[in-house]
């Protein structure tokens, strides 16, 4: 199988995530001017940072096949309020892209796409963005991240920050690579009402210590219970289980939920107030694709149980 090639463009954005330094390729390294810092490049994917805390979203982005291209537009659009197509030419940073589903979509429509994760989920990503050359796909964190700042149009992060030991700072982080003008756009899960996240934070206390082995067929077998329409509108207000109608991304997202080391929850306001500390105004909210009065009712007093908090704005131009 062929490795994915390089692309110099982004490659060029990338630092030293020890001195901040320039980086150029070498053979199968990325090297600092003087030669005193190298970092392997491995599958097409430069590793600057190693898996850490995040083995449970390697395996899971590795195991689970979760592309899919039409739902993948509208999850996009819902989630940055930015079609995918209207990012044609234009640069962006996927902070936390995982299996690469978003990077793709968006080097499907012709934009220049940097993904980056912690995780060796970036394998699934570099094999599924093989062929589109405006994608480059790197292993770094994004508590440190090594990218230049102010460099992007797009900077999106749907479904990662929580799974940080510093969320916040972690924000800051990918605040700081958008370009004055350019669009922000978060996804948080949403925090609940205190009986639902005491119930399930207990029960994490315990999925979080349990093999992949055993988790994964409780996950499944709560997959099967997500295609039961009395179950997946009401038991899974108090534990959560996907009701999503494609078992694969049922069982996926269970074992997302219930598998990671971090998962911290939050509110509009806390969210919200990030972006305007990091310089960013124009804020809007940005409500899930579901609707309905019932929905919505639930939704709005915080008992939907992994759905989210999602706000985007825009970097204040400089005087």
């Amino acid at each position: 199988m062929t490795e994915p090639a390089l692309n110099p463009d982004l490659i060029a954005l990338l630092r030293s995530p020890r001195t901040r330094s320039s980086l150029h390729v070498e053979g199968s390294e990325l090297a600092s001017p003087d030669g005193s810092e190298r970092y392997p490049i491995v599958g097409g994917v430069p590793r600057l940072a190693g898996e850490s805390y995040v083995g449970s979203f390697g395996r899971q982005w590795n195991r689970y096949d979760v592309a899919r291209t039409e739902e993948d537009e509208a999850t996009f659009e819902a989630k940055t309020g930015v079609a995918p197509r209207e990012m044609a030419g234009k640069r962006v940073l996927d902070a936390g892209c995982g299996g690469g589903r978003y990077a793709k979509l968006l080097g499907d429509h012709g934009a220049e796409v940097l993904g980056v994760d912690l995780s060796s989920a970036v394998d699934k990503a570099a094999a599924l963005c093989a062929g589109l050359p405006g994608v480059q796909i790197v292993q770094a964190d994004l508590l440190d991240l090594p990218v230049v700042e102010e460099a992007f149009d797009l900077v999106f992060s749907i479904g990662v920050l929580h799974h940080s030991p510093d969320p916040r700072r972690a924000f800051a982080e990918i605040a700081r690579r958008v370009r004055p003008g350019g669009r922000l756009a978060v996804w948080l899960y949403r925090r609940n009402t205190p009986p639902q996240e005491w119930l399930n934070t207990g029960v994490r206390a315990l999925t979080t210590r349990l093999p992949a082995r055993v988790l994964e067929p409780l996950c499944a077998g709560l997959g099967a219970l997500g295609s039961v329409p009395v179950l997946n509108r009401t038991l899974n207000k108090l534990v959560n289980f996907s009701a999503h109608p494609d078992w694969t991304l049922r069982v996926c997202d269970n074992f997302d939920w219930w598998a990671p080391e971090h998962q911290s929850h939050h509110t509009l306001p806390e969210l919200s107030s990030w972006f305007v500390e990091e310089g960013f105004e124009n804020l809007v909210e940005l409500r899930p694709m579901k609707s309905g009065r019932l929905y919505g009712w639930a939704y709005d007093r915080d008992l939907i149980i992994g759905s989210g908090v999602n706000v985007a704005g825009r970097k204040r131009l400089r005087p």
